[in-house]
This record gives structure tokens, sequence and C-alpha cells, in this order.
């Protein structure tokens, strides 16, 4: 990014793209992909429930649309934000594109805690293993913050809440 800190602008577009992802019947999850200057070169929703690809994250359909854009498989200085604590998959393949850093909002723990009280006619699988794990373990190192806008993220997890 060029200055230190997640922006609101962003963040809030991952949230709009989140509730998106709805009227397709899928969970809002939504991911943005921007340039170090801020500059939006993919934005994308969880695509589980309407695409036969269990790698459909938010993330993933991010990282692949900027890759295709970009028509380069590494993604330098490029910054993901996303509105849930991304997955082991995703931040290793936000290690593997040479992405500058993940902004997330909503944390691992939030989504282990809200699938613990889910409607069980539904799966809300979960790897109990934080980015900030997998970043660590990765080579580059990813700049990480979490818990942005964290409480609008959290809203997205409401089944009640305005689409």
């Amino acid at each position: 990014m060029s200055e230190s800190r997640p922006n609101e602008q962003v963040m809030r577009r991952a949230i709009k793209e989140a509730r998106l992802a709805e009227s397709s019947g899928n969970y809002r999850l939504g991911a943005v992909v921007v340039t170090g200057e801020l500059e939006v070169i993919s934005s994308a929703h969880t695509e589980l429930h309407t695409r036969p690809d269990p790698t459909a994250h938010a993330e993933i359909v991010a990282l692949r649309g900027a890759a295709e854009l970009r028509q380069n498989k590494y993604l330098e200085g490029c910054f993901l934000y996303t509105t849930l604590e991304p997955c082991p998959m995703c931040t290793s393949a936000a290690i593997w594109a040479k992405l500058g850093g993940i902004v997330f909002g909503a944390t691992l723990e939030d989504a282990l805690e809200f699938g613990s009280r889910a409607d069980p006619r539904f799966t809300w699988r979960q790897i109990a293993v934080n980015a900030r794990t997998i970043v660590e373990a990765g080579t580059p190192r990813l700049s990480l913050s979490g818990g942005f806008l964290r409480d609008e993220c959290l809203r997205l997890f409401d089944d009640s809440a305005d689409s």
C-alpha cells in the first residue's frame, strides 16, 4: 500500500461484494485485490454454491481475476482485502502470488464461533489455523492486518442482515 494503514473504501467494496454473493445463494464473503496505489484490479465473492469448484473462495476467485487481468501469476505490490480472515489455502495463494499483504475484517475466531451456532443444515467448514501462522511460515513474508471494519464484516454472518 502506498500508505501503511488499511483503506476503508477498499474494505467497503469487499463488503459490498460479499452482499452480492447472497443473491446467487452463496455465503456472504467478499474480496478485492488492489495495487499499492489502491487501484482495484479484481473483486469477487465466494462461488462455492454456484461453481463445481471447492476452491471457489472469494479470495481465490479475486486472485484468479487479478492474475488473468495482469497476465501474470505474480501480483507483487498488490494487496488482498477480504471480509473474513483467509483460510490456509487462500493465505498460501496470496504468498505464492507474491502479494504485499492481506487486510481482513472478521477473524478465524469469529468464524469458528459462528459455525458453532450455525444452522446444522449448513456446513461451515473451517481449518483452525490462522492466517498469521501461514504468513510466518511463508516466503515472501506478507504484511497482515486483521480486524479491519470487523463489526461490519461480522454483520455479514447474520442471516437477517440487509443485503
